[in-house]
């Protein structure tokens, strides 16, 4: 008899507290997607000062729009030399862009 209402307390303890356990998803706005997020972090103008990988100032970006698979490309102007990047891969923070390459290593690659 003592372990019926011992497992009868059990159960009524667990039924009063089930309900403090459940999420309240309703509350909560949804994070945004991945993609979203870091389209809205942060976004690139014409204007912009173009950094290489050790934080040199190499150019500027002189035009940014979408190309023909509606990517999102970066105009870049550096010295006498002019290049596309999509936006997707530059660092873009402070209302400048950083590349992953350094001067040296850009010239070269505009060479070919």
């Amino acid at each position: 008899m003592r372990s019926i209402l011992t497992f009868g307390a059990a159960a009524l303890a667990l039924a009063v507290a089930a309900p403090a356990f459940a999420q309240d998803t309703a509350a909560k706005p949804a994070a945004p997607p991945a993609s979203d997020a870091s389209a809205t972090a942060a976004t690139l103008a014409a204007g912009a000062a173009v950094k290489d990988k050790t934080g040199a100032n190499i150019g500027t970006v002189t035009e940014v729009k979408p190309d023909a698979t509606g990517q999102q490309v970066a105009t870049i102007k550096m010295g006498a030399d002019t290049f596309a990047v999509e936006t997707s891969k530059l660092q873009i923070a402070d209302g400048s862009a950083t590349i992953n390459a350094t001067a040296d290593e850009l010239k070269a690659m505009l060479k070919k």
